[in-house]
């Protein structure tokens, strides 16, 4: 596998940016609230230039944040962090005109595409092959097994089936996970197939419903809460497999995001969605590799959290 991961910075020489004027600055007017007019980031690498003439990279820049100068550097932060009197960029254009630039084609290969007038059929439909996507992923997990931070963001799919559950426990035991970001009903479904091997009443395998099984997974709740954490009551209820029970011996954090639909939840559920959000940030920030499964809200906080670029 041969990634291009050349970045290719700006050409701040180009007419358009050498006569761009600096960033205009507007100071917060109250704690959490952004001046009007403020910029909000993207996931691109972005450009802000100072009062100095100095183009400035903004260090990990991630969705939905906002630019703080202080001291000739810049931060992006959470609007909900700001303080009263801290200096944001304003200006809503991309190219340069405000002093903000966009830089969307930081790692844009050489051009190879081809001119053959069927190339559409090359790009991905549900009938394209995955093998080779799949093969560039193992050696991507394979890099980053020792170097890197490799997070996975799971939902509780995962755990009911009975091949997704025991492979998902054999990368963590591997060395391929990390941290798992997941909420309440992962752990919940996964320390009930471990304890009765059944998701939400239905045998993992089978998937045939099983005899009062739609209380498998309060009991689960209850036994836990009991117990007073995971760990005590993986030991009280003895149990020897899956996800969870993979990331407590092997020691790999994983960070329980709570829900308005939660049962229980688990003492390890993060009610806070805040808390939750500054947990999984803290992931999303090392993170090399991440990879999400079957949970489309964690997927996209995740994703808008996780600068795609230091």
């Amino acid at each position: 596998m041969q990634l291009n991961l050349t970045y290719t910075p700006p050409d701040f020489s180009l007419p358009h940016l050498a006569g761009s004027p600096p960033a205009r600055l507007l100071p917060a007017p109250a704690d959490g609230i952004a001046p009007e007019g403020f910029h909000a980031t993207s996931n691109f690498p972005e450009y802000v230039r100072l009062a100095d003439g100095h183009w400035q990279l903004a260090p990990e820049g991630r969705m939905d944040a906002v630019l703080v100068v202080a001291g000739g550097k810049i931060s992006a932060v959470e609007a909900r962090r700001l303080r009263r009197g801290d200096m944001v960029v304003v200006g809503r254009t991309e190219n340069g005109e405000d002093g903000i630039l966009v830089h969307e084609k930081c790692f844009v290969a050489a051009e190879t595409a081809s001119t053959d007038k069927f190339s559409f059929r090359f790009r991905g439909t549900r009938e394209t092959p995955f093998s080779r996507s799949y093969d560039e992923l193992y050696q991507i997990l394979e890099h980053d097994r020792t170097g890197g931070h490799i997070v996975w963001v799971l939902g509780p799919a995962v755990a009911f089936d009975k091949d997704s559950r025991q492979a998902m426990e054999g990368l963590i035991r591997g060395g391929f996970c990390h941290a798992l970001m997941a909420g309440n009903a992962l752990a919940t479904h996964d320390l009930e197939a471990a304890r009765f091997g059944t998701g939400l009443g239905q045998n993992i395998y089978s998937q045939e419903l099983q005899p009062l099984g739609h209380y498998n997974h309060l009991d689960i709740l209850n036994e836990v809460r009991r117990a007073g954490s995971i760990q005590a009551a993986i030991r009280e209820m003895g149990v020897r497999d899956g996800i969870i029970h993979a990331c407590e011996e092997c020691r790999v954090p994983y960070v329980l995001a709570g829900s308005i639909r939660d049962d229980g939840p688990l003492p390890e559920v993060i009610a806070d969605v805040y808390q939750a959000q500054d947990r999984m940030r803290d992931h999303a920030r090392r993170a090399t590799t991440v990879i999400a499964m079957a949970t489309q809200l964690h997927s996209i906080a995740f994703g808008n959290m996780t600068p795609s670029y230091r």
